[in-house]
């Protein structure tokens, strides 16, 4: 059984940059991963928003947090989890605490039984939305892989 509390315990310590932005884990269970991030100046663009940069890592973080929390199982016999590529749409200044919400394109069992038929690595994606209090500020999809031992 999936321990989504040790996850979002762990995750900044296994990803050190989430811990230099201090990107908060508010839920994590396998259908969602929701991370945010305080508004601080040193993270703002020049009109005065979250910058581009951390919301990218913001929206990256809470899909990898997902990734682990539906294939733990599967990466402690080795098999590699990867971002492989990335397309995200900024839709609106985002300004005050920012929130990056994740969900899997389809569904894990699914990819699960892709990986165990063709022994090869797959690929599948996580939608993230972005939002403040205000509303949408983003979306972002992820492809990822999960490679087999080698």
């Amino acid at each position: 059984m999936t321990d989504f509390d040790a996850i979002r315990t762990l995750m900044p310590q296994l990803v050190p940059f989430v811990a230099t932005l201090g990107i908060e884990y508010d839920a994590l269970d396998a259908d969602r991963a929701v991370c945010s991030l305080r508004d601080e100046a040193s993270f703002h663009n020049h009109v005065g928003g979250l910058h581009a940069g951390a919301m990218f890592t913001l929206a990256e973080t809470a899909s990898g947090a997902l990734v682990i929390a539906n294939f733990e199982d599967l990466i402690a016999t080795g098999v590699t989890p990867l971002a492989a590529s990335a397309e995200i749409a900024y839709t609106r200044l985002a300004q005050g605490r920012v929130t990056a919400t994740a969900a899997l394109t389809r569904p894990a069992e699914e990819v699960r039984a892709e990986l165990a038929e063709t022994g090869r690595t797959v690929q599948f994606g996580v939608e993230v939305v972005l939002s403040t209090e205000a509303g949408e500020t983003g979306r972002m999809t992820i492809s990822w892989a999960l490679r087999p031992p080698r």
